[in-house]
């Protein structure tokens, strides 16, 4: 039996459940389900369990804004952001409309029919007029692995973050972390707690920025305000903050890559020097910075629990890591925080009336649609601030189309692709040098160099542009 919805939401993921949240309360006569490849809520915040994950955004940023976030930390731990996106799903009623166990593999477009049918992999049918994937980009099968020479030859465990196993026991041993990235900096401290002795090895090092886990002047204005008013407030101050620092920091480069090693410095042990270990060869947001909350990386670096090597794996051997120095680790226990594995449109194919969609060949219109594809729209987030910022314009937007549709009694959209020939050369969709984005570059979809086609990492410019500019703005095609 096939069911039919108005809009089908693929994933139950941060995004996925905002995506759902703001359908009811934009569109409340709107029918709709959510489709969830895993049988539980959470995404990506299920998913990764390694000791210790955490976001590396503020959560008022990265909260929903029409749910205040209620914890004292502005930094959360991944369980807390779990718990928040499961209590907002049920909150908001959102639960029962979930499908779990149902991956969806196959989208087929119909013009004749102006809807999706779309097929899972358990063999369920769903057709919908609109189709919304919230899945992000990461694959959720595996991260990236590396085949490191001799790694059959080591006599320990080795693990990556993404398939951490519960009941891992590494208390009191010897752990080295392979990775200079969000993940190793976050396993770090956590196994230093409890491990004999902790490693970063990294190849090369990343932008590391130490901030309070707690937002005090945050902690002031909710003191003073009523609870939705001080969220709406401090998420103004933290998007207005952050939009600064970036735009600071890609105008000065050489300057604050100056001002980011000089901070590091001063909190790191003279056992350590800042260079080699904390000077990267790129310039700032070139790739992400690493948030370090509480500067607890660095506490366990002047303790002597943890310390860090910069060098190249020559191989693994039986009792730990040979080094292209000539230096070796001693390990008991071996984590591959190697980087992530990007897919695009979680890995489903795509086709517009038998046409196959090749997800590098598209072109994004407003980083959310794409040319030549009617009535689908992609959830990505920022990659120089909170994904949700994104995430909930992207949303919006697609609610503010939904309902032009309506009004004007037109049974689809789509961006016209001719028009994406004047935008400019076509650029990687995520605008980040990270090796796990360079992997997957040709396989993601594009952005040119001008609105409507470019991808802007700028919070207040799209606010303007998804919620405010015309929705039939001569790039969209409408159809009955």
């Amino acid at each position: 039996m096939t069911e039919h919805v108005d809009v089908l939401i693929v994933g139950a993921g941060l995004s996925g459940i905002g995506a759902a949240c703001r359908l009811q309360e934009r569109l409340p006569g709107k029918t709709y389900a959510v489709l969830e490849a895993r049988d539980t809520i959470g995404g990506t915040w299920d998913l990764f369990r390694y000791p210790g994950i955490r976001s590396d955004s503020d959560m008022f940023t990265l909260g929903y804004p029409f749910r205040p976030w209620q914890d004292p930390k502005a930094i959360a731990d991944g369980p807390s952001i779990l718990s928040y996106i499961r209590s907002t799903a049920e909150a908001f009623g959102v639960t029962a409309h979930i499908r779990f166990g149902h991956r969806v593999v196959r989208a087929a477009w119909s013009s004749a029919d102006a809807r999706w049918t779309v097929s899972t992999a358990h063999g369920a049918t769903f057709t919908c007029r609109f189709l919304y994937l919230c899945s992000g980009y990461y694959s959720y099968d595996s991260g990236h692995v590396v085949d490191f020479p001799g790694q059959a030859e080591f006599a320990g465990e080795v693990v990556h973050p993404q398939h951490w196993p519960d009941s891992l026991d590494y208390a009191g041993k010897r752990v080295v972390v392979i990775g200079s990235g969000a993940t190793a900096v976050t396993l770090v401290p956590a196994l230093a707690s409890r491990a004999s002795h902790v490693t970063m090895l990294q190849r090369s090092p990343s932008y590391i920025v130490a901030r309070p886990g707690r937002d005090a002047l945050a902690d002031r204005i909710r003191a003073l305000l009523p609870e939705n008013l001080a969220h709406r407030v401090v998420r103004g101050k933290n998007v207005v903050m952050g939009t600064l620092f970036f735009q600071l920091m890609r105008r000065l480069p050489g300057r604050t890559s100056l001002a980011l090693r000089k901070r590091v410095a001063a909190q790191l042990p003279a056992s350590i020097p800042v260079d080699p270990h904390f000077v990267p060869s790129y310039d700032p947001w070139d790739q992400r910075l690493c948030l370090v909350p509480d500067a607890d990386l660095f506490r366990a670096l002047r303790s002597g629990e943890a310390d860090i090597v910069t060098d190249r794996i020559a191989r693994f051997t039986s009792s730990g890591i040979s080094l292209e120095s000539g230096r070796t680790l001693a390990a008991d226990l071996i984590v591959t925080a190697t980087g992530l594995r990007l897919v695009a449109f979680g890995g489903i194919a795509l086709t517009v009336d038998g046409r196959a969609i090749e997800p590098g060949e598209q072109r994004t219109y407003k980083g959310t649609m794409f040319g030549g594809v009617p009535n689908l729209a992609w959830c990505v987030g920022y990659t120089n601030s909170s994904w949700t910022l994104r995430a909930d314009l992207a949303s919006q937007y697609v609610c503010r189309l939904l309902a032009y549709l309506d009004r004007h009694g037109f049974a689809f959209c789509v961006p016209d692709p001719a028009s994406a020939s004047g935008a400019g050369r076509p650029r990687p969709i995520v605008d980040l040098q990270s090796g796990y984005i360079k992997r997957a570059a040709s396989g993601l979809p594009k952005q040119g160099g001008r609105r409507p086609w470019m991808m802007r990492q700028n919070y207040l410019l799209d606010l303007a542009d998804m919620r405010f500019s015309r929705v039939d703005d001569g790039v969209l095609r409408f159809g009955h």
